[in-house]
Protein backbone atom coordinates (compact mmCIF):
# COMPACT_ATOMS: atom_id res chain seq x y z
CA UNK A 1 0.00 0.00 0.00
CA UNK A 2 1.00 3.77 0.27
CA UNK A 3 1.93 5.70 3.39
CA UNK A 4 1.93 9.13 3.35
CA UNK A 5 1.32 12.17 5.71
CA UNK A 6 -2.17 14.18 6.61
CA UNK A 7 -1.84 17.27 5.24
CA UNK A 8 -4.23 18.06 8.33
CA UNK A 9 -1.97 17.62 11.22
CA UNK A 10 1.12 15.36 10.00
CA UNK A 11 -0.09 12.37 11.16
CA UNK A 12 1.10 9.25 9.20
CA UNK A 13 -1.50 7.30 7.15
CA UNK A 14 -1.99 4.51 5.47
CA UNK A 15 -3.74 3.13 2.46
CA UNK A 16 -3.99 -0.13 1.15
CA UNK A 17 -6.18 -2.07 -1.75
CA UNK A 18 -8.09 -3.67 1.11
CA UNK A 19 -8.80 -0.16 2.51
CA UNK A 20 -9.20 1.64 -0.63
CA UNK A 21 -12.06 -0.75 -1.57
CA UNK A 22 -13.57 -0.83 1.21
CA UNK A 23 -14.42 2.67 1.44
CA UNK A 24 -15.96 2.53 -2.17
CA UNK A 25 -18.12 -0.54 -0.74
CA UNK A 26 -18.93 1.94 2.54
CA UNK A 27 -19.57 4.65 0.41
CA UNK A 28 -21.85 2.80 -2.21
CA UNK A 29 -20.11 3.39 -5.15
CA UNK A 30 -21.47 2.02 -8.70
CA UNK A 31 -18.41 2.32 -10.37
CA UNK A 32 -15.36 0.95 -7.77
CA UNK A 33 -11.82 2.10 -8.90
CA UNK A 34 -8.54 -0.50 -8.36
CA UNK A 35 -5.97 0.92 -6.06
CA UNK A 36 -3.59 1.46 -8.87
CA UNK A 37 -0.04 3.43 -8.97
CA UNK A 38 -0.88 6.45 -11.49
CA UNK A 39 3.01 6.29 -13.14
CA UNK A 40 4.41 10.02 -13.70
CA UNK A 41 5.87 11.16 -16.82
CA UNK A 42 8.48 10.94 -17.78
CA UNK A 43 9.50 7.43 -16.38
CA UNK A 44 12.31 5.04 -16.98
CA UNK A 45 10.86 1.76 -18.71
CA UNK A 46 12.34 -0.08 -15.62
CA UNK A 47 10.37 2.23 -12.79
CA UNK A 48 6.98 1.45 -15.76
CA UNK A 49 7.66 -2.27 -15.71
CA UNK A 50 7.40 -2.52 -11.61
CA UNK A 51 4.98 0.04 -11.13
CA UNK A 52 2.53 -1.88 -13.58
CA UNK A 53 3.35 -5.26 -12.12
CA UNK A 54 2.58 -3.75 -8.70
CA UNK A 55 -1.19 -2.24 -10.49
CA UNK A 56 -1.81 -5.60 -11.42
CA UNK A 57 -0.93 -7.44 -7.90
CA UNK A 58 -2.92 -5.03 -5.90
CA UNK A 59 -5.97 -5.32 -8.34
CA UNK A 60 -5.97 -8.99 -7.65
CA UNK A 61 -6.65 -7.77 -3.94
CA UNK A 62 -9.15 -5.86 -4.65
CA UNK A 63 -11.03 -8.39 -6.46
CA UNK A 64 -11.02 -10.62 -3.37
CA UNK A 65 -11.93 -7.80 -1.33
CA UNK A 66 -15.05 -6.68 -3.24
CA UNK A 67 -17.91 -8.96 -1.72
CA UNK A 68 -20.97 -6.34 -3.36
CA UNK A 69 -20.30 -8.02 -7.08
CA UNK A 70 -24.12 -7.96 -7.52
CA UNK A 71 -24.27 -4.07 -6.87
CA UNK A 72 -20.93 -2.74 -7.60
CA UNK A 73 -18.07 -3.04 -10.48
CA UNK A 74 -14.89 -3.50 -10.10
CA UNK A 75 -12.60 -1.46 -12.90
CA UNK A 76 -9.20 -2.36 -13.63
CA UNK A 77 -6.76 0.39 -14.83
CA UNK A 78 -4.43 -0.77 -17.46
CA UNK A 79 -1.02 1.44 -16.88
CA UNK A 80 2.83 1.19 -18.42
CA UNK A 81 3.56 4.89 -19.02
CA UNK A 82 4.15 5.45 -22.69
CA UNK A 83 5.99 2.06 -23.98
CA UNK A 84 3.65 -0.12 -25.89
CA UNK A 85 5.08 -3.37 -24.80
CA UNK A 86 4.55 -2.67 -21.39
CA UNK A 87 0.71 -1.37 -21.91
CA UNK A 88 0.39 -4.90 -23.96
CA UNK A 89 1.28 -6.60 -20.78
CA UNK A 90 -0.56 -4.62 -18.11
CA UNK A 91 -3.77 -5.22 -20.70
CA UNK A 92 -3.29 -8.83 -21.04
CA UNK A 93 -3.39 -9.09 -17.06
CA UNK A 94 -5.83 -6.93 -16.49
CA UNK A 95 -8.12 -8.32 -18.43
CA UNK A 96 -7.85 -11.81 -17.48
CA UNK A 97 -9.29 -10.97 -14.60
CA UNK A 98 -12.76 -10.77 -16.38
CA UNK A 99 -13.61 -7.56 -14.76
CA UNK A 100 -16.90 -5.59 -15.80
CA UNK A 101 -14.92 -2.46 -17.28
CA UNK A 102 -11.63 -1.09 -17.72
CA UNK A 103 -9.88 2.15 -17.64
CA UNK A 104 -6.98 3.71 -19.17
CA UNK A 105 -4.68 5.55 -16.40
CA UNK A 106 -1.27 7.43 -16.56
CA UNK A 107 -2.47 9.31 -19.66
CA UNK A 108 -2.92 13.48 -19.14
CA UNK A 109 0.20 13.73 -16.45
CA UNK A 110 2.34 15.99 -18.60
CA UNK A 111 3.20 14.40 -21.95
CA UNK A 112 2.16 16.20 -25.67
CA UNK A 113 -2.05 15.14 -26.36
CA UNK A 114 -0.61 13.16 -29.76
CA UNK A 115 1.85 11.03 -27.74
CA UNK A 116 -1.41 10.64 -25.50
CA UNK A 117 -3.44 9.62 -28.90
CA UNK A 118 -0.39 7.72 -29.71
CA UNK A 119 -0.83 5.49 -26.93
CA UNK A 120 -4.76 4.89 -26.78
CA UNK A 121 -4.51 4.20 -30.57
CA UNK A 122 -2.63 0.79 -29.54
CA UNK A 123 -3.90 0.24 -26.08
CA UNK A 124 -7.64 0.63 -26.63
CA UNK A 125 -7.62 -2.31 -29.28
CA UNK A 126 -6.17 -4.64 -26.30
CA UNK A 127 -9.74 -3.84 -24.31
CA UNK A 128 -12.87 -5.70 -24.55
CA UNK A 129 -15.75 -4.16 -26.54
CA UNK A 130 -18.38 -5.45 -24.87
CA UNK A 131 -16.86 -3.74 -21.87
CA UNK A 132 -16.81 0.10 -20.54
CA UNK A 133 -13.60 1.76 -21.45
CA UNK A 134 -12.83 4.36 -19.32
CA UNK A 135 -9.75 6.97 -19.78
CA UNK A 136 -8.92 8.36 -16.32
CA UNK A 137 -8.11 12.05 -16.05
CA UNK A 138 -9.11 13.87 -19.27
CA UNK A 139 -11.39 16.07 -19.76
CA UNK A 140 -10.50 19.32 -22.68
CA UNK A 141 -12.96 19.14 -25.20
CA UNK A 142 -10.58 18.20 -28.02
CA UNK A 143 -9.23 14.90 -25.77
CA UNK A 144 -13.08 14.07 -24.89
CA UNK A 145 -13.72 13.53 -28.78
CA UNK A 146 -10.10 12.28 -30.01
CA UNK A 147 -10.62 10.10 -26.84
CA UNK A 148 -14.38 8.72 -28.39
CA UNK A 149 -12.87 8.88 -31.94
CA UNK A 150 -10.37 5.84 -30.62
CA UNK A 151 -13.31 3.81 -28.76
CA UNK A 152 -13.14 5.90 -25.56
CA UNK A 153 -16.99 5.47 -23.26
CA UNK A 154 -16.22 7.31 -20.10
CA UNK A 155 -14.38 9.95 -19.09
CA UNK A 156 -13.45 12.29 -15.59
CA UNK A 157 -11.26 15.75 -15.11
CA UNK A 158 -11.34 18.41 -12.83
CA UNK A 159 -10.84 20.59 -15.83
CA UNK A 160 -14.07 22.06 -15.73
CA UNK A 161 -14.26 22.97 -12.22
CA UNK A 162 -10.56 24.04 -11.77
CA UNK A 163 -10.72 26.58 -14.69
CA UNK A 164 -14.67 27.85 -13.47
CA UNK A 165 -12.62 28.25 -10.75
CA UNK A 166 -10.28 30.54 -11.83
CA UNK A 167 -12.86 32.49 -14.08
CA UNK A 168 -12.24 30.80 -17.70
CA UNK A 169 -15.40 29.18 -19.47
CA UNK A 170 -15.76 26.51 -21.89
CA UNK A 171 -17.95 27.70 -24.94
CA UNK A 172 -18.48 26.43 -28.48
CA UNK A 173 -16.42 28.90 -30.01
CA UNK A 174 -13.36 28.39 -27.41
CA UNK A 175 -12.92 29.58 -24.30
CA UNK A 176 -14.11 32.86 -22.25
CA UNK A 177 -11.84 34.22 -19.47
CA UNK A 178 -14.44 36.47 -17.90
CA UNK A 179 -12.72 37.91 -15.77
CA UNK A 180 -10.58 39.90 -18.01
CA UNK A 181 -11.48 43.69 -18.07
CA UNK A 182 -12.75 43.32 -21.66
CA UNK A 183 -15.98 41.84 -19.92
CA UNK A 184 -16.48 44.79 -17.37
CA UNK A 185 -19.59 46.34 -19.36
CA UNK A 186 -20.37 43.03 -21.58
CA UNK A 187 -24.22 42.52 -20.23
CA UNK A 188 -24.32 39.04 -22.92
CA UNK A 189 -24.45 36.06 -21.31
CA UNK A 190 -21.17 33.78 -21.36
CA UNK A 191 -22.34 31.94 -24.41
CA UNK A 192 -25.15 33.11 -26.23
CA UNK A 193 -26.32 29.42 -28.09
CA UNK A 194 -26.10 27.73 -24.40
CA UNK A 195 -29.21 27.34 -22.48
CA UNK A 196 -27.62 26.75 -19.04
CA UNK A 197 -28.91 28.21 -16.14
CA UNK A 198 -26.08 30.51 -15.88
CA UNK A 199 -26.45 31.72 -19.24
CA UNK A 200 -30.04 31.95 -18.92
CA UNK A 201 -29.97 34.66 -16.03
CA UNK A 202 -26.74 36.01 -15.56
CA UNK A 203 -24.50 38.12 -17.73
CA UNK A 204 -20.46 38.41 -18.10
CA UNK A 205 -20.40 42.02 -17.11
CA UNK A 206 -22.39 40.48 -13.35
CA UNK A 207 -20.13 37.50 -13.25
CA UNK A 208 -16.73 39.29 -13.50
CA UNK A 209 -17.90 41.73 -10.65
CA UNK A 210 -18.51 38.33 -8.89
CA UNK A 211 -15.17 37.19 -9.59
CA UNK A 212 -13.32 40.39 -8.60
CA UNK A 213 -15.62 40.55 -5.54
CA UNK A 214 -14.52 37.16 -4.54
CA UNK A 215 -17.83 36.15 -4.18
CA UNK A 216 -18.51 32.40 -3.96
CA UNK A 217 -21.62 32.71 -6.18
CA UNK A 218 -18.88 33.67 -9.11
CA UNK A 219 -17.43 30.07 -8.78
CA UNK A 220 -20.83 28.44 -8.70
CA UNK A 221 -21.80 29.69 -11.61
CA UNK A 222 -18.97 29.22 -14.00
CA UNK A 223 -18.80 25.72 -12.88
CA UNK A 224 -22.64 24.90 -13.68
CA UNK A 225 -21.73 26.52 -17.03
CA UNK A 226 -19.14 24.56 -18.22
CA UNK A 227 -20.34 21.25 -17.05
CA UNK A 228 -23.74 22.08 -18.89
CA UNK A 229 -21.36 22.62 -21.78
CA UNK A 230 -19.66 19.30 -21.68
CA UNK A 231 -22.47 17.43 -21.38
CA UNK A 232 -24.14 18.69 -23.98
CA UNK A 233 -20.94 18.00 -25.98
CA UNK A 234 -21.02 14.40 -24.93
CA UNK A 235 -25.15 13.94 -25.79
CA UNK A 236 -24.19 15.60 -29.50
CA UNK A 237 -21.16 13.35 -29.68
CA UNK A 238 -23.43 10.15 -28.85
CA UNK A 239 -26.35 11.32 -31.28
CA UNK A 240 -23.75 11.94 -33.70
CA UNK A 241 -22.48 8.25 -33.50
CA UNK A 242 -25.81 7.28 -33.98
CA UNK A 243 -26.19 8.58 -37.04
CA UNK A 244 -22.78 7.59 -38.56
CA UNK A 245 -21.49 11.58 -38.64
CA UNK A 246 -19.03 11.56 -35.99
CA UNK A 247 -15.93 12.54 -38.18
CA UNK A 248 -18.15 15.25 -39.26
CA UNK A 249 -18.78 16.30 -35.93
CA UNK A 250 -15.55 16.56 -35.22
CA UNK A 251 -14.26 18.80 -38.10
CA UNK A 252 -17.37 21.02 -36.91
CA UNK A 253 -16.37 21.12 -33.73
CA UNK A 254 -12.55 21.93 -34.36
CA UNK A 255 -13.57 24.70 -37.02
CA UNK A 256 -15.57 26.76 -34.40
CA UNK A 257 -13.71 25.86 -31.33
CA UNK A 258 -10.98 26.80 -33.39
CA UNK A 259 -8.42 23.96 -32.73
CA UNK A 260 -6.14 23.39 -35.85
CA UNK A 261 -7.81 20.17 -37.05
Amino acid sequence: GVEFRSHLDGSKKFLSPELAIEIQMALGSDIVMAFDECTPYPATREYAKESLERTTRWLKRCKDTLTTTDKQALFGIVQGSMYEDLRKQSAAEVTELDLPGYAVGGLSVGEPKELMYEVLDYTVPLLPKDRPRYLMGVGSPDALIEGVMRGIDMFDCVLPTRIARNGTAMTRYGRVVVRNAQYARDFEPIDPTCDCYTCSNYSRAYIRHLLKAEEILALRLMTIHNLHFLVNMMREIREAIKEGRLPEYRQKFFQDYGYEN
